[in-house]
């Protein structure tokens, strides 16, 4: 199922329910640490490919009230609106944290009850692993964390409401992340889920993706482009030395 389309600059979100919202920054400026792996143009199909398999999921899950890109990128804004997500946008880069602090008022102050915030590089997550948050996340105040797999990040995060806590992504963003939780009265619940901790930052993690479950865009086309297995070839010759 594809939303139809609306002017959403004009729409503001509909009063309850939880939001999705999507931190994206400018595509040409994507995955840079993939550099030893991948060339320029290669890094920005990848990424394109696995926000299209992010925004694909999201828009299946009917508990969502709705789905939110924030981005200043003009590309990112028009894949996004073939999805029939809101745009909202940002005037720079100011970080993932800031993106979705900007979401997290923007939504609260339309009524909106809940967030929940995912990286635009978790190409394994499905609509079935976000109805499992969903059922998961407690009456507000809540936060429920899904951690990256190396349980350092936060892949995942769902706050009750939007602006329940200040937001700290990053490399190391999981402890700041349950200290805010509980600073603000809540008992975290922490979910781990591997297809939604795999974030796609560095070449042993496009490994992990091409071996993973499933059939997404980014999986196919770095079979198909034969990515895969010049990866797999590089990784044969360094094993052999």
């Amino acid at each position: 199922m594809r939303w139809p389309r609306h002017d959403f600059k004009a729409v503001p979100a509909m009063t309850g329910g939880m939001w999705a919202a999507v931190p994206v920054k400018d595509m040409a400026e994507a995955k840079t640490r993939l550099s030893p792996a991948l060339a320029p143009e290669e890094r920005r199909q990848l990424f394109r490919l696995m926000l299209e398999d992010v925004l694909a999921a999201l828009v299946e899950v009917p508990k969502l009230a709705g789905v939110m890109v924030v981005t200043r990128d003009e590309e990112v804004a028009s894949l996004g609106t073939t999805y029939g997500v809101r745009i909202l946008l940002e005037a720079e880069n100011c970080g993932q944290s800031a993106a979705v602090a900007h979401a997290a008022i923007t939504l609260k102050s339309e009524g909106v009850t809940g967030l929940l915030t995912v990286p635009a590089d978790v190409p394994l997550m499905t609509a079935e692993l976000v109805e499992q948050l969903l059922l998961i996340q407690a009456p507000a105040p809540a936060v429920t964390i899904v951690p990256d797999t190396n349980g350092r990040g936060t892949n995942a995060l769902l706050c009750s409401p939007p602006d329940l806590i200040d937001f700290h992504f990053g490399d190391d963003s999981f402890q700041p992340h349950l200290a805010e939780a509980r600073r603000h009265g809540c008992k975290p619940a922490v979910i781990y889920m591997p297809d939604i901790g795999l974030d796609i930052d560095r070449p042993d993690d496009l490994a992990k993706l091409i071996a993973g479950p499933g059939a997404t865009r980014a999986q196919a086309w770095l079979n198909d482009s034969g990515i895969a297995r010049r990866l797999a070839a590089a990784a044969g010759r360094l094993e052999d030395q």
